[in-house]
This record gives C-alpha cells, structure tokens and sequence, in this order.
C-alpha cells in the first residue's frame, strides 16, 4: 500500500506540473491566435511528420534487436517492432517513459528472456538513445555560439550539454576508478553496466550501425518537428532546428512530467525564440509533435488490444532476478577488436 501511495503521489506531482506549465504558457498567449496556427497546419507536412515518426520506430526496433543480440537473445524484428510499439502505448497511459520501459521488460520476460538480459537491454537501449542526443548537442554547440547572441540561453543549453558530456564519461569508465569507490554493491551494478555499454560502442560488430542509428533517430524527430514547422509558415531553418531541437529532446525526456507534456512546450518556446519564432508558432509546433506522438502511442494501443503478448506465456527461463551487467561470453568472442 505505501508503494501504491507513493505512486500515487509521483503520478499526481507531474500530473499537476503539467498543467500548471500548460496553463502557465497559454496564460501568456492570444490562444485565439494559437487555435488558428493549429487549424492552419499544412496536412501534408503533418502527415510527412506523422510518417518521419512512424519511420523512427522501425530504426528503434533495430537499434534495440542489435542491442538484444549483443545479449545472445534473439528477438524476430517483427515482435521486436510490436513490443516496442505496445511501449509506446504505455508511456502515453503510464506517469513517464519509464513506464513503457517496464512493459518492455515485462513481455521479454514472457518470451523466456531471462530477468537480467530484459533490464540490460532495456536499459542499454535508453542510455544509447541519451549518447546520440549528446553527440549531437556537442556538435551543435559550435554552431550555437555562431548564431545565437543570447547568453543566458547559452549558459544553460551549454551547461546541458556539458552536464550530458560528463555523466557518460563518468559512467563508461567507472570501472578505471579507485576500487575502494566503486566496491560497493550499488555502484557496482552501474561500473557493470557502464562497461558492457562501452563494449557495445568499441567492440560490438555492429558497434557503427548501433551508433549511427542512435544519431539518426533524433535527427528524424528534428526532422519532424522542422516538418511542422514548414506546415505552420514559421520561419525556422533546417540549420537552426539541428541546433535547437535536440536540447528540447533531451528536457522531455526528464521524467518530471506526464510523457512530457508541458516541459515540452516550455522547451520548444524558448529553445525557438532564440532564433525570432513566435511562441504561438512554438507551441504549435510542440503540441502537433505531441499530438503525433499520441497517435502512434494510440496505434501501439491497438497492437496490444489484438495481440497475443496480453494472454500467452513463453515458456519461462530459470528465475534470474540478477541485475549482473557482465558482458556475454559469446557475443565477446564474436567481436573485433
């Protein structure tokens, strides 16, 4: 019951801070003039974003089965791609993404994926996510400074980044760190895990591919949200939305309001008026992102209503609920150096 009580409370928390932003920001705008930029969107931009996305899933699927074999656990692409969109479903449903990680895990389990394979894969799968957005901050970053004269906006999207830069650093190489600091059991899983990381990026086989997706995949949310912007008339450049959207990417993915509602919005407004986008076109820009996201949440919904994953069970694997992040014996010898 206590466990359940704060739940609840988490739930409510960011429940109540996402409204409180929402309201916040449309307290400040000519809401009849936002109704009219949302209606205005171009159909065709919305469905090429709307399609950029569903794209994006596909990329997702593969960048995580790569992740799962690394693992020795073979998942077909086809119920990678359904589990994945059933997750999709849940972190709409679910307080935060963390949610749909969760169910993630939970049906790998009812495919006989042992306990410490789901969590390791799951949780790899997040943290390469979270190495591409900061590759591609670091990138921008040059660029930032040559176009934006703000320098409060600087400081912060700087100090982002940096703060991205350190805490990978720091994790990928934990395990070179003074052993009577890192012995201790809980620190002991992230040294594990932050070195099957690192053995995933230099010494996978498929460590380019692996990567590579991992930056193109939020390029195609960047190039989604230029998608909408094109549709709404608003004057943003492709240089400028490679610059900008990542750090609102990465402020969504902060697990303090519901599936981002809200910090999106604050983001993506004062991320674009950095470069003289108006805030209604902002928020128009962030809400029809959402909206999309909604839809392909919805659609997941509709795999997990018809699928066999909500009735069947695997045939289970020995109970491992070991959070050992060792590097697979085979997978080891399989890749190059």
């Amino acid at each position: 019951m206590q466990l359940r009580s704060r739940q609840a409370v988490f739930f409510s928390a960011k429940l109540l801070l996402s409204i409180a932003v929402l309201v916040y920001i449309a307290g400040g705008l000519d809401l009849n003039q936002l109704k009219s930029q949302l209606l205005s969107v171009d159909p065709v931009m919305f469905l090429l974003a709307l399609a950029l996305v569903l794209l994006q899933t596909f990329l997702l699927t593969g960048r995580w089965e790569l992740i799962m074999r690394a693992l020795n656990v073979s998942l077909d692409w086809m119920g990678a791609w359904r589990i994945l969109m059933i997750s999709l479903w849940f972190n709409q449903v679910l307080p935060s993404s963390a949610g749909g990680d969760a169910v993630r895990i939970w049906l790998l389990r009812r495919r006989g994926v042992k306990w410490s394979q789901a969590v390791k894969g799951v949780a790899a799968d997040r943290f390469t996510a979270l190495l591409g957005l900061v590759i591609l901050m670091v990138i921008g970053m040059p660029m930032l400074l040559s176009r934006v004269s703000n320098d409060a906006a600087i400081l912060a999207i700087g100090g982002l980044t940096l703060a991205g830069a350190v805490g990978t650093a720091l994790l990928l190489t934990l395990d070179r760190w003074p052993e009577r600091l890192i012995a201790r059991r809980p620190v002991a899983s992230f040294v594990r895990f932050g070195s099957f990381v690192r053995h995933l990026l230099l010494h996978f086989s498929s460590r380019e591919v692996l990567l590579g997706s991992a930056l193109l995949i939020h390029l195609i949310t960047t190039a989604a949200a230029y998608a909408l912007a094109v549709g709404l008339r608003a004057q943003l450049s492709i240089f400028d939305a490679f610059i900008l959207i990542p750090p609102v990417i990465l402020l969504t993915a902060v697990p303090i309001s519901i599936s981002g509602w809200g910090v999106r919005e604050g983001a993506m407004i004062a991320c674009l008026a950095l470069v003289g986008v108006p805030s209604e076109q902002a928020l128009s820009i962030s809400l029809l992102l959402g909206a999309i996201s909604v839809i392909v949440g919805v659609m997941g919904g509709v795999i997990w209503l018809t699928s066999a994953e909500r009735g069947s069970y695997a045939a289970a694997e020995p109970s491992d609920h070991s959070l050992d992040f060792a590097l697979p014996q085979v997978d080891k010898a399989s890749s190059r150096p």
